[in-house]
């Protein structure tokens, strides 16, 4: 068995076969010579900083003794969370998680250091490393578990956040597991936790969700905004929401009026976008409150087209592609309520798709997510859309097209695991099936066998 060389020892060897004094060593590294004796000769403890510095200078992987650093550094000796802070940084920062899981299960031993392990999660989430903040997360709401704290529904909110992805099996799973936590929130943070929480089930068209969701928005950003307007507290002691009060209200009212669009009550939908269409009683003047005020009008006249056109006055139909023509974000959104109505009213729609032809083709490539809409929300309206435009093309005869656009829903439905969609568009090649050629049907064949075995 091989003998691993500690770190003093190997630093030693290789001053020796470079023929470096400690001095120059020193200098090389930006060390004084008495701290680089003190690592050597082993009278000294080495702090992660002074680790780094030998090890560039050594012209070594700059993680290169971190399993050793363990060993030597932070089994052997007292725990001290002054040393053992900026080890846990530099493994974030390095990708180290082998590392990181090794010093954090000597730390969870003792509870006292769970609230500064929740910080250095804090700080890894802010700058991006979502796979060692989730880690981090986990352990400290597993060290909390038995608390009603605040910490521990903050960890399971970025847990959330960082779990939400293009897996719609996966959201919701996230979803029902935060669901219990989001009351223990700071109540400014629940302003988006709910909005959050009421985007998932948006997305995964889970409707009872939204509206329970949205209901609870709007009763939080009220309050949250009579308390901002309350002339005896004063406002720069006050937590911000990331948006204004009245933000979060108008949008309780738009996933309401979703909700209503859906179950295909189109009068109360309207009901609540003429709600968030006036905003006149938002006292505030400021820049941020214009432009929020700017885009509920925009996205009320969207909304008030959608919930005519869904409820037969086909008359407009012109006129709402007219609106969201010049409005790149609204296009997804507006061809597929222009999609929906043509197949529930039988309408000739050819003229739009050729309009927007090319900006189809190019959702195909890629949906990417603009404005205000989320990549959940983005990937599953062009899902949506993908199928909607396969009905209506297979109606009008045009198979070709029609099996092409399905098979495409089929295929980004499995990718996104939406169970739903990919039964609706197996249904849909079922209904059509006599109209598909020896290489259609062997292109679908193909088809389901990859998703089967995705499955598996």
């Amino acid at each position: 068995m091989e003998i691993t060389p500690t770190i003093r020892a190997e630093v030693q060897t290789y001053l020796i076969r470079k023929s470096l004094t400690m001095t120059e060593f020193g200098h090389m590294i930006d060390l004084n010579v008495g701290t680089v004796s003190g690592i050597v000769t082993g009278n000294r403890s080495i702090s992660v900083h002074q680790l780094d510095r030998i090890t560039m200078g050594m012209n070594l992987p700059p993680d290169y003794f971190y399993e050793r650093y363990i060993d030597e550094c932070i089994e052997e000796e007292p725990l001290n969370w002054r040393r053992i802070s900026p080890f846990l940084y530099r493994c974030v920062e390095l990708g180290r998680l082998d590392c990181l899981r090794r010093v954090v299960g000597m730390l969870l031993d003792n509870p006292v250091y769970l609230p500064s392990l929740f910080e250095v999660a804090e700080d890894s989430f802010k700058k991006g490393y979502t796979e060692a903040a989730a880690f981090l997360y986990e352990n400290v709401a597993e060290g909390e578990k038995y608390q009603y704290s605040e910490r521990l529904a903050v960890c399971q909110y970025r847990l959330f956040t960082i779990r939400i992805g293009d897996d719609q099996e996966k959201n919701y799973d996230a979803a029902i597991q935060f669901e219990p936590y989001v009351d223990r929130l700071d109540e400014v943070d629940q302003l988006d936790a709910l909005k959050d929480l009421a985007n998932t089930y948006r997305s995964l068209r889970k409707w009872n969700k939204v509206e329970l969701f949205a209901k609870a928005l709007e009763i939080k950003a009220d309050i949250q905004y009579k308390l901002d307007q309350a002339h005896d507290v004063k406002k720069e002691n006050l937590k911000k929401p990331v948006s204004p009060p009245f933000a979060y209200w108008a949008f309780s009212h738009l996933l309401r009026a979703e909700v209503c669009e859906a179950r295909k009550d189109y009068e109360k939908a309207l009901q609540h976008t003429y709600k968030y269409a006036d905003l006149s009683w938002v006292k505030e003047t400021d820049e941020v409150t214009f432009e929020w005020k700017k885009r509920y009008e925009e996205w009320s006249e969207a909304n008030a087209y959608v919930n005519k056109l869904h409820a037969g006055e086909v008359s407009i139909l012109a006129d709402y592609v007219t609106f969201f023509s010049s409005r790149k974000e609204e296009i997804l959104p507006g061809l597929d309520n222009i999609i929906e109505a043509a197949n529930r009213f039988r309408l000739d729609i050819d003229h739009i798709l050729k309009q927007f032809e090319k900006e189809i083709f190019t959702l195909l490539d890629k949906p990417e997510c603009m404005g205000v809409y989320n990549q959940q929300f983005t990937t599953e309206r062009f899902t949506h859309f993908l199928r909607g435009l396969a009905i209506y093309l297979l109606r009008k005869g045009r198979f070709s097209e029609g099996f092409a656009f399905l098979f495409s829903c089929l295929e980004r439905s499995a990718e996104a695991n939406n169970r739903i969609q990919a039964i609706r568009c197996m249904r849909l090649f079922t209904h059509f099936k006599e109209h598909a050629s020896a290489h259609t049907k062997e292109v679908y064949g193909n088809l389901i066998k990859a998703v089967n075995e995705d499955e598996e």
